[in-house]
């Protein structure tokens, strides 16, 4: 699935900002926690309606500054999925347009519920909303209303 959307943010400030990992459960409303522990690679903590939990770890195999991301889940999984994040600059500069490539393969049992609940509507319906929150998120300023930080210091 693929989704986008025009944020009026330049390049390098959305790029930081999602490169952060640490920063998507911000805005992405599934999203528990996620960690970072160095060297590309993450743990990732989701959590569906009904509170059940699924984790994953994953690592990144493509990071362009300012251009891509691209992550896949490592073996042992909960979640075997894949993705990018493509950044590309509009607008002359002064707007960036952001890219979500998913793919994901639910699997049985308690984990595939999870997955399920999360993606229960559609898949694409939630990439969507997410980056909708992204927008709000970033472009109103609302980082500076629930943490003392500044868009230049996201990085």
């Amino acid at each position: 699935m693929r989704e986008a959307i025009r944020l009026e943010l330049p390049i390098a400030d959305v790029y930081r900002f999602w490169r952060r990992l640490e920063n998507l459960p911000r805005f992405m409303a599934h999203l528990d926690s996620v960690s970072d522990f160095g060297d590309g690679r993450t743990h990732w903590v989701a959590v569906g309606p009904v509170g059940l939990r699924v984790e994953w770890d994953a690592e990144i195999i493509n990071d362009l500054e300012n251009r891509t991301l691209a992550w896949r889940s490592l073996p042992g999984s909960d979640i075997v999925t894949a993705g990018s994040v493509n950044f590309d600059i509009v607008r002359g500069g002064r707007s960036t347009q952001v890219s979500v490539h998913l793919q994901y393969a639910p699997p049985a049992g308690r984990a595939g519920d999870v997955v399920a609940s999360l993606f229960g509507r559609s898949p694409s319906q939630t990439i969507r909303e997410d980056l909708r929150a992204l927008k709000q998120f970033l472009e109103a300023g609302e980082l500076a209303q629930t943490a003392p930080v500044r868009m230049q210091e996201r990085a």
